[in-house]
């Protein structure tokens, strides 16, 4: 004997709705959204631990109590505090350099270029925590061959080729003359590196016009500008 469904039962088949996928999504973005958070988080404190203490005093406790996350939290994200170092320069200093070989369409001079990519370059390191991080690879890259060749690949090799590009650009156009300067990109690159040093060292002793001192090293290589 088949049995008859209920008023209730069949009122509630009627208003029941099936679970739509972005039902079913929501609860994973919203997980993917925390852990992104979390994440962020644990970086931005490896930061300011890393600034203060330097890379080898740096301890994961102590990044993970000022990112207010358990030091369990930390290895879901990272395997150890050098790759969170690694992820550090990823997100901080590698979009800086990446803009080098991203730049616009050449309109003007190749020094005109160079000196606005430049002039940037030194407004987003200068006296800001890219600075201080840069400092730090300096000073402690000789304890730590394997940081010092992580930097060396995702920032000073794409640096270098960047520029080099640009000089040969100058070079086919009539801006450069010394053409063997296209075999040392450190020298077109040397005012920044020298601005981030003297900003910690002697900068109390001596302030530093980074712009005009770029602007200064431009004229030896390029030519002073001339005025009309």
């Amino acid at each position: 004997m088949t049995k008859t469904p209920t008023k209730a039962a069949t009122a509630k088949a009627a208003t029941h709705k099936p679970e739509t996928r972005g039902e079913a999504a929501a609860p994973a973005s919203s997980r993917a959204t925390r852990a992104a958070e979390r994440r962020a988080a644990i970086v931005e404190a490896a930061m300011e631990e890393f600034i203060a203490r330097g890379f080898a005093a740096t301890r994961l406790d102590d990044i993970a109590k000022r990112a207010g996350v358990a030091k369990g939290t930390i290895y879901l994200h990272f395997k150890d505090k050098e790759s969170m170092f690694e992820e550090l320069v990823r997100t901080v200093i590698v979009p800086v350099v990446a803009r080098l070989n991203a730049l616009p369409p050449l309109t003007g001079s190749v020094r005109d270029l160079i000196e606005a990519f430049a002039n940037n370059f030194l407004k987003e390191v200068i006296g800001t925590r890219r600075g201080d991080l840069v400092r730090l690879i300096v000073a402690e890259g000789p304890r730590f061959p394997s940081v010092a060749d992580f930097y060396y690949r995702e920032v000073v090799s794409r640096g270098m080729a960047g520029m080099r590009a640009l000089i040969e650009l100058a070079i086919a156009r009539g801006e450069i003359r010394e053409r063997d300067l296209a075999r040392y990109p450190q020298i077109l690159i040397a005012p920044a590196m020298i601005a981030v040093i003297w900003q910690s060292l002697f900068a109390r002793h001596a302030p530093l016009d980074a712009q005009d001192m770029l602007r200064v090293h431009l004229d030896l290589i390029f030519g002073e500008r001339r005025t009309t």
